[in-house]
């Protein structure tokens, strides 16, 4: 099948293959839309079953770029990278060099930067051969602490902010015994957990690695929950926070909670999950526009100018982005996912 062809294509405006064998690399670049500047997203290092899998998964990751960098109000593209391996038994520094090499390839066209199974080390490796390499040198913090270029705590606390809105905007209440089951506990989901925790939340965790789940229960008082089961639970707010389409034709009949609100990008497994969800009553919180921290995060560390607070009041206004979603969709009757690809459009196309 002809990418041209995909059902996920939707007028992206680059996709590169890149294979190197000594360094047992294969990857997919996709750019998306650079109407607002050049594309940023992370690169992302997952075993997928095959290389259609991987193009699915690159495409969607990539339009989502397009549209939480316009919802976010940064003049920044989507795209994203994905390497098709097990990151814990075949990455190596000369593996990360190269996709280094593939990203410049695009000569600017595309900034990556951190995603799943991939680390600031990694991206050092990368940097050694693109300047093209974002999240590698950082200078700002969202809490005035030592930044080290990992994004993943701008994109906690801006998950947290989100949820702590939605919430507020569903159920009139502060998070104080609220009840949330996160589903994922990697560098994302464990410090939601704890935004969470400290704001007085009631946890229920599960991943399918044990580790986090593990570290959960000891440090949040956090119950740990089979895979299969989060999605069941009698709670006010799921988070998914591990790889998307989460909430599918499975997993939805069986959801409880009366907010959705999590870090996982495309969690819905299709646009029409929006409308059924509202049918059903869940509050929905646009997965590109809740987890938009880290782009943001990334943002301001390649600005010549900004500071720890200006950062913090960036991320706390997805907040203020999620309850005007909101009332919009209350107004216009539609589905919040639908609002918010919309609101991004307009946005971005203004440029067009």
């Amino acid at each position: 099948m002809s990418v041209f062809d995909h059902s996920e294509f939707d007028n992206h405006e680059h996709v590169a293959f890149y294979h190197d064998k000594e360094a047992g690399l294969s990857a997919i670049i996709a750019v998306h839309n650079t109407n607002l500047g050049p594309a940023l997203g992370g690169c992302r290092m997952w075993p997928y079953i095959n290389s259609s899998e991987a193009l699915t998964d690159v495409l969607r990751l990539s339009k989502g770029m397009t549209y939480k960098s316009a919802m976010a109000n940064l003049e920044l593209g989507g795209g994203k990278s994905v390497i098709i391996g097990d990151p814990r038994k075949a990455k190596t520094p000369e593996m990360m060099r190269a996709m280094g090499r593939f990203v410049d390839s695009l000569g600017g066209k595309y900034f990556t930067a951190e995603d799943s199974g991939i680390a600031v080390t990694d991206l050092q490796a990368m940097a050694e051969e693109s300047p093209y390499i974002a999240g590698v040198n950082a200078r700002y913090h969202y809490n005035g602490e030592n930044a080290d270029g990992n994004p993943a705590p701008s994109t906690a606390y801006g998950v947290f902010v989100g949820l702590r809105a939605t919430v507020d905007y569903a159920m009139g209440r502060s998070l104080e015994g609220v009840s949330v089951a996160i589903q994922g506990m990697g560098h994302v989901g464990y410090r939601l957990a704890k935004h969470l925790h400290d704001a007085g939340a009631t946890l229920f965790v599960t991943d399918i690695y044990p580790e986090g789940v593990e570290r959960a229960v000891k440090e949040f008082g956090a119950t740990a929950v089979a895979p299969e089961e989060i999605f069941t639970l009698n709670v006010d707010v799921i988070a998914p926070c591990a790889l998307g389409a989460a909430i599918n034709d499975e997993s939805l009949p069986t959801i409880k909670a009366k907010v959705i609100a999590g870090a996982a990008n495309n969690q819905l497994a299709r646009e029409e999950m929006g409308e059924l969800l509202r049918e059903k009553g869940i509050l929905y919180a646009p997965d590109y526009v809740i987890n938009a921290g880290g782009v943001i995060d990334i943002f301001h560390q390649r600005m010549e100018s900004s500071s720890d607070d200006a950062l913090r009041a960036h991320l706390e206004n997805i907040g203020t982005t999620l309850k005007e979603i909101y009332a919009r969709s209350d107004e216009e009757g539609k589905a919040t996912n639908r609002v918010a690809n919309t609101m991004a459009e307009e946005r971005f196309n203004r440029k067009g």
